[in-house]
This record gives structure tokens, sequence and C-alpha cells, in this order.
């Protein structure tokens, strides 16, 4: 039984009525969509939004003000009310690129935890691509072989993604954003054409690094996803422009009127809510320079974004649909991992995970991180031999891996940094407090695994029993088996002392 199946069995499948639960912190916004499962699909029964414009707490040091971040505190104890009564492995509660600035993101994430009752993730931009493309595909069914376009202009970036059917092939998040856009060019309040014409070069020059492979590659329909493409499609739509659409045509007599105003206080667009007004300016910014870079010549916009696509995305995790099922892959392939005696080391963890769980209170997450780690604990030695387990956790940490958040990657790191040699005091730091037990935990289990086959040998341990109570641990094996392996036994003998800083007591005892 592979790591997902072993997962899946420890979890209760999705029945009809379930109900699942999406949050997105965003630079501007804070979304919540709540969804029922039905029939094999998703309905949406509940949304809630609130306007807290995060990016506008950002002091330039990696700061968040503490207004802005009462009010965000404030908004996640509605939200937390909202989902209390949904189980916690059909919630997920997504960060993006304001908390990805934040110099100490846990200062600010430990009580946004608290407020809302359950976890929060951090995202990279790339993730956050993938998920607002697929929130797209779902809601707008793509024509078979179409390729799309997609873009969405946030609160503090903007993701640019081509993709086919379901699956993006490209993608990338530049920072810019409505709110860090017009903070940027017109922090003082005061709109001109001479500044707006600056501005729209600096801005294009952030597209013109992908343009020329994006161009190449092609599109037929270009798709605006959130609300800022969404606000200026209604803009077009009230002055009679088009009839919800952006165009070429359309989007200059927009910036036109908009500059008109001569200050963000008195812009007086159609159909522009006084909510949206303040930030409007670096939003058409950013689309203006879009339209020039890639050539559009035309944008729909979809009423979905990156919480639809949370919602999608719980439906694939721990199914054979995985999207980090296929990303492991894709990693084992790229850097030519030896995929049995990775298989062997997993094997050899699963066994012990089914031993430790109940005692360290391990749920299928763990086990699923566990089964991956193994997969991947061999990576550096693409790079170099020598501290090869210090290269493999610093690519998995660094590297864009579609379907993971960044507390993820920072987990599977930890355990393929202290697989072997020295434990680093410093290896969990990055990881929050509520994942800390279970990543020292999965470490040790990996990390026994990972020795026991050092010898690479292909035949199975013939006794591999652990007992576990509470920070104790005593492995037993075949004195046999063990007297045949000097150097097994000379590896076990130091491990003991090895282990200590993961916070386990490991005994060993031959029988």
């Amino acid at each position: 039984m592979d790591a997902l199946a072993r997962a899946g069995s420890l979890t209760s499948p999705l029945r009809d009525g379930d109900m699942l639960a999406a949050i997105d912190l965003g630079s501007n916004s804070f979304h919540m969509v709540v969804a029922s499962y039905t029939l094999g699909q998703l309905r949406i029964v509940d949304r809630l939004r609130e306007t807290v414009r995060l990016a506008e707490g950002l002091d330039g040091k990696g700061g968040l003000s503490l207004e802005v971040r009462q009010r965000a505190l404030h908004c996640l104890a509605r939200f937390g009310q909202r989902i209390r009564d949904i189980p916690p492995q059909r919630v997920r509660a997504l960060a993006t690129n304001t908390v990805r600035l934040l110099a100490a993101p846990q200062s600010f994430l430990v009580p946004a935890e608290t407020a809302l009752g359950h976890g929060i993730e951090v995202i990279a931009g790339r993730e956050e691509a993938r998920l607002i493309y697929l929130g797209v595909a779902h809601a707008q069914p793509p024509k078979p072989g179409n390729l799309r376009l997609v873009i969405d202009i946030g609160g503090g970036s903007t993701e640019c993604i081509i993709g086919r059917g379901f699956q993006p092939l490209e993608r990338e998040s530049l920072q810019v954003g409505c709110i860090a856009t017009t903070r940027r060019f017109f922090g003082n309040g005061k709109l001109s054409k001479k500044k707006w014409r600056e501005a729209v070069l600096e801005v294009g020059a952030e597209f013109q690094q992908f343009a020329n492979a994006y161009r190449a590659l092609g599109w037929n329909e270009a798709i605006g996803a959130s609300g800022t493409n969404k606000a200026i499609g209604e803009v077009c739509a009230a002055m009679k422009l088009t009839k919800g659409a952006v165009t070429a045509e359309a989007l200059p007599q927009v910036r036109d009127r908009l500059l008109q105003a001569g200050s963000i206080a008195e812009i007086d667009l159609p159909g522009l809510s006084d909510e949206r007004r303040p930030i409007i300016a670096g939003g058409v910014l950013v689309l203006e320079a879009a339209f020039g870079v890639l050539g559009l010549s035309r944008m729909a916009v979809s009423k979905a974004a990156m919480r639809e696509g949370v919602l999608h995305d719980m439906l694939g995790r721990g199914s054979e649909h995985d999207p980090r099922e296929t990303s492991i892959a894709a990693l084992t392939q790229r850097y030519g991992i030896d995929v049995a005696q990775a298989a062997r080391v997993e094997a050899t963890a699963m066994r012990l995970f089914e031993q430790a769980a109940a005692a360290w209170k391990l749920d299928p997450d763990d086990l699923l991180m566990l089964a991956w780690a193994a997969r991947l604990h061999e990576l550096g030695l693409a790079i170099a031999h020598s501290q090869y387990h210090v290269h493999g956790a610093y690519v998995i940490e660094q590297s864009d891996i579609a379907g993971f958040s960044r507390q993820e990657q920072q987990f599977l790191a930890a355990l393929v940094r202290t697989h072997r040699r020295k434990i680093p005091r410093s290896a969990f730091d990055a990881l929050p407090d509520r994942l800390l037990a279970a990543a020292r935990h999965t470490a040790v289990l990996l990390r026994i695994s990972a020795l026991l086959h050092r010898s690479r040998e292909t035949d199975e341990i013939p006794r591999l029993d652990l007992a576990v109570q509470d920070s104790r641990m005593t492995l037993r094996l075949s004195r046999r088996w063990l007297e045949n392996r000097p150097l097994l036994r000379a590896d076990l003998e130091g491990e003991p002392a090895d282990i200590a800083p993961l916070g386990v007591q490991l005994g060993i005892a031959v029988e």
C-alpha cells in the first residue's frame, strides 16, 4: 500500500453533504468560501469577504502596523466562528504576498491562527498562481486543446498563468499589485499623466521578463481573475465601452477618465465602489502594462479566483489526483534519485510510523510528509556526496514545488536535513509551533529508516518492532541479523546520543 492509500485509510473519505472551507488571506481582502460536497461536486453555500488591506500595514522593513494587524485579527475571529463546526481536515487557510514579505511572519501568524482557530499556510507566488488557474478553469471549463492566459491582480502581487485544460503550463508571480503599485507611484495621492507614463514603463519591465516566452507559447483567450479585474470590467461596462470585458480600446479610456481626477480622492469612475477607489489606480496601471507588453486585445473577467481553486485542490489532496504526488515524482526524476533505495527507506518508515502513530498522535498528513521525505532524502547526492543532506534540504526549501505550501516544504526540508549526521539546533526554526512535535517525531522515524538501509541491501529486515511511550522509544531487532552487520551495529550504538536533539530517548534491543 502506497503512502496516499495509507493516508486515505486513516481518514474518512468525503461523503455527500460534507462541508469544506477555503480561506484566502489576500493583501487587499480576506475571503472565505464554504462549499458542500454534493453528488461528487462542490456546491458553494456561503461566501464571506472583508476588506482588510493587509498590504497597507507594511512599513518597508517587514513590519506590520498595529491598526492593520488588529483589523486582520478581528476579521479572522469572525471567519473562525463560521468554520467552527467544520472538521479541521476540511479547511485550508492560505496567506499570500503580504505575509510572504513579513520579516517575522510567525509574529503575525501565531495570533492569526489563534483568532481563526485553524492553522494558516503561507504559499509561494507560483503556488498561488497554480491555485488561481485551477479556480478559473473549474468555474469556466476550457475548450479541449485551447490555451488560456489568466491574469490575477491582487493587492500585493500579480500572477500570470498559461494553461491547457486544468493544467497550468507557465506560472509567474510579480511584485506589483493594486495596493503596492498605488502606494509606490501615487503615495502622495496625486495623479498625473507624466507620472503615469513613467510608472507604466517601470511596471511593464516586470512583465518583460517572461513576455517573450509567453507570447511564443501563445493563448486562445485571456481571462482576468480577482476583484481588481472585475472592478475594471464593471467600469468598462458602466462607461458603455464593453459588456464587462476589458479591451485594448476601452482600457485607455478608463485610464484617461481616472487621470482627469488629478488625485486619488477625486476619482469618479462609473460603476466603481467607494471601497475600491483608493487602490484602483494601481490596478488599472498594472493591467495597462500587461496589455501593452503581452499584446492583449481582449480579456474576459472570471468570478472565480484562488479560493475556488483551493476548494478543488482539497478534493485532489489525499487521492490519486494529489498534485503533490506529481511534484515529488518530478523531483525524483529531475535529480536522478535512486528510486529503489528510496522505496526501501519509505517502506521501513511506514512500518515504524504504524507502530508510533498512536503514541505520538501522528496523523495522515504526517504520514504523507514522512513518505515524501523518504523519497527525497537522497536528492542532495545530485549536487555532492559531502553534506548531501544539507544540499537536499536547501533545494526542497527554496524550490517552487507545485501543491506545497511554504510550511510543508519547510517540514520536508527539516526531515531531509536531519536524516543523518549531526542535528543542528536551528533545523526546525522555520516551522510554527503547531508542527514541531510531528516534525521531530517523523524525523526520528526517517533517520532510523535511512540508517537501517545504509548498506542498500535488497533483503527485507526480518524483525522491526518499535515500542513508544512518551519520549522514549525502543527498537527491537533480530540478534542474528544484526550480528552479521557490524557497520550497522556500530552506527546504532552511537544513534541514541545523535538522536537526542530530536527530544527522543532511543533504546536498541536485540532478541
